[in-house]
């Protein structure tokens, strides 16, 4: 589905008293409690109206308006598509570290949004849910419509139990007085259960796609969620060990599996013409693009964004921020062999492929994602000026390296994935309209090869041909010229330098089919707001301890020594040691000079019960039945 928010605009205009625009929190205005009326419930109508303020809650896209609010509990401002991967080691942002990623760590003392433990939009789901039956529809129209709220519900506590494990199971709206308010938090794996459930009958009742209505879910979400779900869940239990719950992940595998087998094949990725992957994130229409399963549309001058806008023009730190060494080195080269195939630290072999660390040369001979995931000097927008994308005419602009300020890029690998450098989509301000995809085909593949993998090893090559090889030819890997491109079970390439992080961070084994599935997963997923969730669903958060670093800086420092102000190259002066500092191999330090005790010279702490999140205290003293987070007790 590409959703958009027409025909509930076009509804608006008839029930403008009732609800007066759909950005506008229809709930917040009416409070649950005087909607309750008999009346109320009968009409179809009313049914879409309840449902209609959920989709923008959780098909959230790059949000609506100025599009500057944060992504919760992270902190990370602006579209979470863009921009989340920042609280990952994807990405590092302008000016200090986030301090929850710094190890400075304070339990919040009241609820909210910007804590997670946020229930105000479960309320609005449970409300539905305890009403909607009283319409005067058939079962099946009725249950089609639970079907959306059942959609919903379960993707609301796959999250709360990804920031906080054990939450209360809520199954209506709550009022002051309800003794719901004051129960323990549900078992995980109860509260998964219930969650499985309600994908389940999202899965049963919500409309096949060729029968939805438009813009609204269909089954085929439903699955794509299921899969989603199931596998994280599954993944989750198999590793975090300490739960006790290894068991019983092989039955979330399987779910998984089973979900997205009901898609495969049905669906296929988007190839047309030259950039394909960079394109496909660039665009303001995704009604032909075959790989979309689940896509927010926006409507100029009626429901739109800033989030184009911020990306090319925002003067502030929000949007700054530099992809880290870290992503680059796991991009393989043009042969499906990593940087350096061979030898130990400090005495690597290198791939002939990889022309090293100079002037941007690593991103070149790579695997094809890279270049339209992170901007070669001398392409996009490195030469984009006054709208106008010309090398000759504006020259190029290198990346800024600066920690504070203005526009930088931090590490000199700066973002190009989601950037439009369209001028007139820059122009409509907070009318912004490039789509936003929320679930593609691609994820889908990637998450069917893991779960077989993860489910007793039943990856077979053909399935690894229909997945991760699919992904790397619509990349543009040339198998015919470089065989080895090709992942082919049993032969997956050596690569001492990542094989050398997992050991030594993680406390179980990779399998290099294993890591080559993970790669896989990390290079196409690349900021997209996968990340995070990644590393706490396979207890590898200490990979997070891996020295964040940008590019070489000596390798460019002549290029950056204040003379390069004008056409053809122009670039800011950079002082090392005082503008930016580097570490023994000259490669750029991100936050050098962190505020926060814990973080050195780039390398932030970790410890193992920042898996979870902490309940704020308030809700621990109003309610002495809820239990805080172990480890989270006295902080």
């Amino acid at each position: 589905m590409k959703f958009n928010f027409k025909k509930y605009i076009l509804a608006l205009g008839v029930t403008a008293t009732l609800l007066p625009s759909c950005n506008d929190d229809f709930m917040e205005r009416y409070p649950l409690d005087e909607i309750t009326d008999e009346s109320f419930w009968k009409s179809e109508t009313d049914l879409k109206m309840m449902l209609n303020s959920l989709y923008p809650l959780y098909i959230i896209g790059h949000k609506s308006g100025w599009a500057d609010s944060d992504t919760y509990p992270f902190g990370v401002t602006g579209s979470p598509l863009m921009y989340a991967d920042v609280y990952s080691d994807n990405c590092v942002r302008t000016g200090n570290e986030f301090s929850s990623l710094a190890g400075e760590l304070v339990v919040p003392t009241s609820a909210g949004e910007s804590t997670g433990w946020y229930w105000w939009n479960l309320r609005k789901v449970n409300f539905f849910l305890t009403h909607y039956n009283k319409a005067e529809l058939s079962q099946e129209k009725k249950n089609a419509y639970a079907g959306e709220a059942y959609f919903f519900k379960a993707w609301e506590y796959y999250k709360k139990v990804l920031y906080f494990g054990d939450v209360p199971w809520l199954t209506r709206d709550l009022n002051v007085d309800s003794e719901e308010l004051y129960a323990p938090r549900t078992p995980r794996a109860e509260v998964m259960d219930s969650v499985l459930m309600c994908i389940n009958r999202a899965v049963e009742w919500l409309p096949e796609k060729a029968n939805q209505e438009t813009d609204r879910l269909n089954k085929d979400q439903a699955n794509f969620l299921k899969a989603r779900i199931c596998l994280f869940e599954g993944t989750f239990r198999k590793y975090h060990t300490e739960l006790g719950l290894q068991d019983s992940a092989n039955k979330w595998l399987e779910e998984a599996v089973k979900a997205c087998e009901t898609l495969v094949g049905k669906y296929s990725l988007y190839n047309i013409g030259e950039e394909t992957y960079w394109k496909m994130f660039a665009a303001t229409d995704l009604s032909d693009n075959p790989e979309v399963i689940l896509a927010r549309n926006y409507l100029e001058n009626k429901v739109g964004h800033a989030a184009q806008r911020y990306f090319n023009q925002n003067n502030s730190n929000r949007e700054s921020m530099g992809v880290t060494r870290g992503l680059i080195d796991e991009y393989l080269c043009i042969d499906g062999r990593p940087i350096y195939t061979g030898g130990s630290e400090g005495n690597y072999e290198m791939n002939p492929n990889f022309l090293g660390y100079g002037k941007w040369t690593e991103l070149e001979n790579r695997d094809p994602r890279l270049t339209q995931t992170v901007c070669r000097p001398g392409e996009h927008v490195t030469i984009y000026k006054g709208g106008i994308v010309d090398k000759d005419l504006n020259g190029i602009t290198y990346p800024g390296l600066s920690y504070t300020g203005s526009g930088p890029t931090v590490t000199g690998y700066r973002v190009i994935k989601h950037w439009m450098g369209d001028m007139v989509e820059e122009d409509r301000l907070y009318n912004g309209i490039q789509a936003a995809i929320e679930f593609r085909y691609a994820e889908l593949l990637l998450n069917y090869a893991e779960a077989k993998y993860e489910l007793n090893g039943t990856l077979s090559q053909s399935d690894v041909d229909l997945t991760i090889n699919a992904l790397r030819e619509r990349a543009g890997f040339d198998f015919s010229k470089y065989p080895t491109a090709k992942l082919t079970v049993g032969q997956e390439p050596a690569d001492p330098r990542l094989d050398k992080i997992y050991a030594d961070k993680l406390d179980y084994t990779i399998s290099p089919l294993l890591r080559e599935i993970r790669r896989e997963r990390r290079i196409e997923l690349a900021i997209e707001n996968h990340r995070y969730e990644d590393l706490m669903r396979w207890k590898a958060g200490k990979l997070l301890t891996v020295p964040l670093r940008g590019m070489n800086f000596l390798a460019v420092k002549d290029l950056y020594d204040g003379s390069h102000t004008d056409k053809p190259e122009i670039a800011v002066k950079v002082e090392l040691g005082k503008t930016v500092f580097a570490d023994k191999d000259g490669f750029i330090i991100c936050y050098p000079k962190s505020p926060y005790k814990n973080t050195i010279n780039g390398t932030l702490p970790w410890d193992d019960y920042r898996y979870y999140w902490p309940i704020p205290k308030e809700e621990l003293i109003m309610n002495p039945n809820l239990e805080q987070n172990k480890g989270w007790e006295d902080k």
